[in-house]
């Protein structure tokens, strides 16, 4: 890999850069398999085995790039001051807002009327963001407690359940129930509730300590795996005991394979204690085995983890494209594919889709053509550091 100027964390850049192409494989899924605009690959009376664990890899996604967030966040102020960190994260996250209300929906629909807004990841981020930057100023500790308060007990709110669209209840939507409401002529889509998302990137934040500089990099190991451990025995523990943990305890199918699936279908939105188990222990011991590894695959994975928002930007724009040119190229009215209120409404995309085989190969030509684009701009990234716009994009 050529040469650059950073001292970035190599091995928290390979694990952003890992879930990310994973994260392409999500969203290619979205737009080019057969029924995805209006079925769940969960639901377990259609799903299929490799249908359900596409989807559920693809879980470790948001949780571990709204973690490391977090992470880089702490590692950031470790270079300025608190006064500096609050302007950054706060002014990041307001631009992060409105990258994901204006920028985002264009390019997930192009839809320039925006009559379907659907706060997504980006969003959710940005809010935590505005939020941490008030809470770095507590001491680490607690802000730990804070973030391990929330993300065990959040559950505990899920029987609050609010419907309509007044004040109250678009405030709970954004805390933490997802829900589509119509608000004037438009229809919001509050997918990323944000009191567990908040809870984790506290975590993340707190995890940055375990990379100062003068941390025993023995020690670090240690933690890792001893944390990893213990939040994937939990997570088997919580979905034992079935008591909590989830929004929706599971119960035991008529065939093996439907009782596995059940066990391992957990609730994203909002992320549930047991999802961000399952999630981040394998993500912690992933960063365990690593920390010290170099070679061709990791510089592959560490491109995409230097330029995330990049990344993202220019992922969802390509395959929106590709999944035209596809319904152009195979038949079918392109224009649907510009995703108005219309075409949900009326189910035009009902019948759209290619099997799932085609969607890998799409995701593997996704993650080919972005490759250079973003080693080019993590290089004049890298290199430009005293370009102040480059740190929000």
């Amino acid at each position: 890999m050529e040469k650059t100027k950073t001292s970035r964390i190599e091995s928290i850049d390979i694990l952003r850069g890992f879930v990310m192409v994973l994260m392409a494989l999500d969203h290619v899924r979205d737009y080019f398999h057969y029924g995805s605009f209006f079925s769940n690959p969960t639901d377990l009376e259609t799903t299929t085995p490799i249908l359900f664990f596409t989807r559920f890899i693809t879980h470790y996604c948001a949780p571990v790039f709204i973690f490391l967030a977090g992470t880089s966040a702490f590692l950031y102020g470790q270079k300025t001051t608190k006064k500096n960190l609050f302007k950054f994260l706060i002014t990041r996250g307001f631009w992060l807002i409105f990258l994901s209300i204006i920028v985002n929906n264009f390019f997930w629909k192009f839809d320039v009327s925006y009559g379907f807004i659907i706060l997504q990841v980006i969003w959710a981020i940005g809010l935590c963001f505005i939020l941490l930057s008030v809470t770095v100023y507590l001491p680490i500790k607690y802000i730990l407690a804070i973030g391990t308060i929330i993300v065990i007990g959040h559950n505990a709110l899920d029987g609050i359940t609010m419907q309509g669209t007044s004040f109250k209840a678009i405030v709970w939507y954004i805390l933490h129930q997802q829900q589509f409401i119509p608000i004037g002529n438009k229809f919001f889509a509050f997918a990323y509730p944000i009191i567990p998302w908040f809870g984790l990137i506290s975590l993340g934040y707190c995890f940055g300590t375990l990379y100062k500089k003068n941390f025993n990099p023995k020690l670090r190991k240690k933690y890792l795996i001893i944390i990893g451990l213990t939040a994937i025995g939990a997570f088997f523990l919580l979905r034992g005991l079935n008591v909590y943990g989830d929004l929706t305890p599971w119960t035991p199918q008529n065939t093996t394979s439907k009782s596995i699936m059940a066990f391992f279908k957990i609730t994203k939105y909002p992320p549930s204690l047991a999802y961000l188990l399952i999630t981040m222990g394998p993500a912690l011991l992933f960063l365990y085995v690593i920390e010290n590894v170099k070679n061709k695959c990791t510089n592959f994975f560490l491109v995409f983890g230097r330029v995330p928002l990049f990344y993202y930007f220019l992922h969802v724009l390509l395959i929106h494209v590709l999944a035209i040119i596809g319904m152009i190229i195979f038949g079918g009215n392109w224009q649907d594919m510009i995703l108005t209120k219309d075409v949900f409404m009326n189910a035009k995309l009902a019948n759209y889709g290619y099997s799932l085989f085609v969607v890998y190969l799409v995701w593997i030509a996704v993650i080919a053509l972005l490759y250079f684009p973003s080693k080019k701009y993590m290089i004049y990234k890298a290199n430009n550091k005293q370009k102040w716009w480059l740190s929000y994009l």
